[in-house]
């Protein structure tokens, strides 16, 4: 750039005011979201348990207690957290061919 630049440069050093959020804005904490896999007619129960063990790290009791709760109850929480780990984990399990989904916790 030429020193004959047509514009001046200059900096503000005056205070920037911020408005405090009003209406129905909502501040309140985030609450954690559960993922839960759902009970289908398709998956072997020794490939839901490798699934769990695979994707979330489990034991291989853990994934069989969470396969058993799916095949028995008809779903099952396997995992916690934020928003966005919540999505991951359901679509890493329907990658796998699980049916899941996500809701808060409650």
């Amino acid at each position: 750039m030429s020193p004959t630049t047509p514009w001046p440069v200059t900096a503000s050093l005056a205070p920037v005011e911020v408005e405090e959020p009003t209406g129905d804005t909502d501040t309140s904490i985030d609450r954690p979201w559960i993922v839960i896999v759902w009970n289908d007619p398709i998956n072997l129960m020794s490939y839901v348990v490798f699934v769990f063990q695979k994707l979330f790290g489990y034991s291989r009791d853990k994934a069989t207690s969470l396969m058993l709760d799916v095949h028995h109850k008809g779903r099952a929480v396997v995992s916690n957290g934020n928003r966005e780990k919540a999505e991951i984990d359901v679509f890493r399990l329907h990658e796998h061919g699980l049916w899941a989904t996500m809701q808060h916790d409650e």
